[in-house]
């Protein structure tokens, strides 16, 4: 069964993206204009649950959504692939490398989750939990991963989309899976090409947290840490963040 997906340009490299925990498939705002669509073909995808395929059944595993990712590469021809990830989608990418090592090109992690449990402290935890079922909680989340700095105009657009283009309980089983990641020693050591670019303002994953997460299990791993940007740089920040996913593929090893 074809599973949903959308392409943007046509270039020899096949790079495979997949959204954050409030995002889907079209939720990359401005960011995606300025892919460069000759170096690459820039294939966005929904995790089961999200975007275009609300309503499909899954357990929302990182299994389950990393298999999903290589049946789109074979679906599309890709042997071998580059990998995007934001926030969540960062464990979902590690779990493709380490399923199918061979077939990796290079790693981008945007204000990433990684390969072990993400810490939660009780109030984080309830927050966080009761965010399936809570407008308010979403909210809450948003704005503190950006720095309780942006317009709420901000904050509620992306709460907007996740509450429009997610089921509630996959959105709510999905927590599970990214939040108990737990296989960093299937994944470290990996020489692969490998880029981390997270926000200056993002308390929850930025540049702290990814030194002792992503760091440590790529010795090739370069961190860009992007001014003026908190868990979002694909809105707050996307010209700046689209330049450096261009030059992280434009300066990948030739197959």
């Amino acid at each position: 069964m074809s599973i949903a997906h959308h392409v943007v340009g046509s270039g020899p490299r096949t790079v495979l993206l997949t959204h954050g925990w409030f995002g889907s498939a079209d939720g990359w705002g401005l960011f995606v204009d300025d892919l460069d669509r000759d170096a690459a073909r820039w294939v966005f995808t929904d995790v089961r649950g999200f975007g275009q395929r609300r309503g499909e059944e899954g357990d929302q595993s990182l299994d389950e959504s990393a298999r999903d990712l290589l049946a789109v590469a074979d679906e599309l021809g890709a042997a071998r692939f580059t990998l995007v990830g934001h926030s969540m989608g960062g464990a979902v990418i590690q779990r493709v490398l380490a399923l199918a090592p061979d077939r990796v090109e290079g790693l981008v992690g945007i204000t990433p989750v990684g390969a072990m449990p993400t810490p939660f402290d009780d109030a984080g935890r309830g927050l966080f939990w009761g965010a399936a079922e809570s407008r308010d909680n979403r909210f809450g989340i948003i704005d503190f991963t950006t720095g309780n700095r942006n317009t709420p105009v901000f904050v509620n657009r992306i709460v907007d989309w996740s509450l429009e283009h997610s089921d509630v309980d996959a959105f709510a089983r999905v927590l599970d899976a990214w939040a108990g990641a737990d296989f960093a020693d299937e994944v470290r050591g990996s020489e692969l090409p490998v880029l981390v670019v997270v926000g200056e303002h993002d308390p929850a994953l930025g540049a702290e947290t990814v030194t002792q997460t992503w760091l440590p299990l790529y010795p090739e791993a370069r961190l860009e840490v992007l001014p003026n940007a908190g868990h979002y740089p694909m809105f707050e920040t996307p010209v700046r963040l689209a330049t450096l996913v261009n030059d992280f593929v434009a300066d990948l090893p030739r197959a």
